[in-house]
């Protein structure tokens, strides 16, 4: 992990530790390489899987896994998603793409509230499409950390194989369903 991603995982765990401190709970929540592994296989869901969300107290931290497949026309319009109330910080266990992230966006369309997504993954949500300039675009691969803040646009392309990550959300709002754990874990 780059000096860089370190510090900015180390940045977002420190905005964490007052709540941490103050959990309902003093038992820690594990997610396991088993459970990420039974959500990614599960037939359910689709590119955005919710592992868990966990009330630590003063918020809630939910843990996603994601997965993309290729994209097959780089040459057109890069679709964005941008999360209301919910920061996102992506770490991404294999593959590689290029993430665009900004608010250069046009035809900016909110999420239905009765969605999967909102209801039990991001909270209020809209979709939108990126302009050609006023956005950051960047190349992210195996090991890498971003952390996007609510309200931040985000979308990938060129991906030639796939591009599978973790998604570690704090939930200040509470908007995500606490308790919540994936069908697809057994235990």
């Amino acid at each position: 992990m780059t000096t860089r991603a370190m510090m900015s995982v180390c940045a977002v765990m420190s905005l964490m530790i007052p709540a941490v401190a103050t959990a309902q709970t003093d038992l820690a929540t594990d997610v396991l390489k088993a459970d990420i592994e039974a959500v990614l296989k599960s037939p359910d869901g689709g590119v955005d899987r919710q592992i868990s969300v966990v009330d630590i107290g003063k918020l809630n931290v939910a843990v996603g896994v994601l997965h993309r497949g290729p994209t097959r026309d780089n040459a057109g319009p890069t679709t964005a998603i941008e999360h209301t109330q919910v920061t996102e910080v992506y770490y991404v266990l294999s593959g590689s793409g290029t993430l665009i992230t900004g608010t250069a966006v046009v035809d900016r369309e909110q999420i239905s509230p009765d969605s999967e997504i909102v209801q039990v993954a991001v909270g209020p949500s809209a979709r939108a499409t990126f302009q050609d300039q006023g956005n950051q675009v960047r190349e992210i691969s195996s090991g890498d950390v971003v952390v996007i803040p609510a309200g931040v646009f985000h979308g990938w392309r060129d991906i030639e194989d796939h591009v599978t990550y973790l998604s570690i959300r704090p939930d200040p709002d509470r908007v995500l369903p606490a308790g919540y754990l994936n069908p697809a874990i057994t235990h």
